[in-house]
């Protein structure tokens, strides 16, 4: 992490040197630390309180009896979580929904600052810097206003260029493309889908990416499940080892492969826990749930928290840390247009942004992409969306994707599944 990113880190109140001085301390009794979070939620915070008696826990003193709370719990005002903390002395922002249940929440700034010191030291690992190794970044962007010219600024500052995803079509890459002969990127970080999409573009042209841009070293897909044909189409394209990672808005990277290919779990900061539906840890090698403790978050009680993804342990231990063999979900599919425009699933994110804002919140959304200029949005919530909301959501779509596009809004009970119990949040019906 360079000077400079490290300095505008302190000026905005994260305590980056003392997070920094505290990750390097760290032990590797993840448990009793989670035990210890666990205990001052239980006694400082009105919310978890009456979530815990409205369940009928009392006097727990075993961490199996700690009971499981889900999305749907954080779905209400953030100020009835946090209680009497100061907003303004807290990050704030909204998870991506990519699961299809979205909300906001809140990190002390002590704990975001070990998020970026956890950040720091994994990228180490691959010879890289926060703030001082160029990141070609394939990302969304708020389109308009303060947000936009922050988060540019921000990219800025961590040496990142940030490549909207919002249109992928091929006249689009051909001008990344042309970035990446004069700039000296040496990784490339983005959704897993707009990554794949950019390799294919390469392959179809006998190009390698890696040739063009000696710097280049790896890729690092996430915030999407890269599977093997993903990795196979990454590193084909851009003739560098892939990386893979896997995090959580709300919490911190979750696991992030080493220098050997293995996918360590993060224990520095999250107690990660795979269990089964009966909340009893799985065996090695068997599928569960993914369920995580956020070890310094004292504003909100991420405690056993299901995110709504699985995955399955490795027998391998890692210097002490456990690997992940796998993880399931959080994967969607690709937006076509009507103008020959591509864009990631993600897209909705940016899209949806104002169903967050809503009085009567949205607690899970699904959108299907019936025709390649009609989408249906499935959305469960108690109270039908109002007309300005209506009208911003269309907005969007004309501001994001292109104009011309049809959306339709359906109010309903419950949200389906995929065979696999999966809230997949973009489905597209076209070939």
């Amino acid at each position: 992490m360079n000077w400079l990113f490290k300095c505008t880190l302190i000026i905005n109140g994260f305590p980056i040197r003392d997070a920094l001085l505290e990750y390097s301390r760290l032990d590797n009794n993840v448990k009793k630390r989670a035990f210890l979070i666990f205990k001052h939620f239980e006694r400082h915070n009105l919310f978890y309180q009456k979530f815990l008696k409205s369940g009928g826990f009392r006097n727990i003193e075993k961490w199996e009896d700690i009971p499981i709370i889900q999305k749907k719990d954080f779905q209400i005002n953030i100020d009835e979580i946090i209680g009497d903390i100061s907003l303004n002395s807290l990050h704030i922002h909204s998870t991506s929904g990519s699961t299809g249940n979205p909300f906001y929440f809140a990190k002390n700034k002590f704990c975001h600052a070990m998020t970026w010191a956890h950040t720091d030291a994994k990228l180490m690992e691959h010879g890289l810097r926060i703030g001082s190794s160029l990141q070609a970044r394939f990302y969304g962007i708020p389109l308009g206003g303060l947000k936009y010219y922050k988060e540019r600024f921000k990219d800025f500052l961590g040496a990142r260029f940030r490549y909207p995803v919002f249109d992928l079509s091929d006249e689009n890459l051909l001008k990344v493309l042309q970035d990446f002969r004069v700039k000296r990127f040496e990784y490339i970080n983005g959704y897993t889908s707009s990554l794949v999409v950019f390799a294919k573009f390469l392959i179809a042209r006998n190009i390698v990416l890696k040739e063009i841009c000696p710097t280049l070293r790896l890729s690092m897909p996430t915030s999407e499940v890269c599977d093997d044909i993903d990795r196979k189409y990454l590193e084909k394209g851009f003739g560098v080892k892939v990386v893979n990672e896997y995090g959580a808005a709300e919490l911190d990277v979750i696991a992030m492969e080493d220098v050997d290919g293995d996918f360590v779990l993060n224990e520095e900061t999250l107690f990660v826990e795979i269990l089964n539906d009966y909340n009893l840890p799985v065996k090695m090698g068997e599928e569960g749930k993914v369920v995580i403790t956020a070890l310094y978050n004292k504003a909100m009680p991420f405690i056993r928290y299901e995110i709504g993804d699985r995955a399955v342990l490795s027998e391998k231990v890692k210097n002490g840390r456990r690997v992940l063999d796998k993880v399931i979900g959080r994967t969607n599919d690709i937006i076509k247009l009507p103008s020959g425009k591509v864009s990631p699933g993600l897209t909705f994110y940016y899209i949806t942004k104002s169903l967050l804002d809503e009085v009567g919140y949205v607690l899970e959304f699904k959108i299907t992409q019936t025709q390649l200029n009609e989408f249906v949005l499935e959305y469960v919530s108690p109270n039908e969306l109002l007309l300005e909301t209506k009208i911003s959501l269309q907005k969007a779509m004309d501001n994001y994707l292109e104009k011309g596009l049809i959306i339709k809004l359906k109010r309903v009970v419950f949200v389906s599944r995929t065979n696999a119990g999966k809230l997949k949040h973009f489905i597209s019906l076209i070939k």
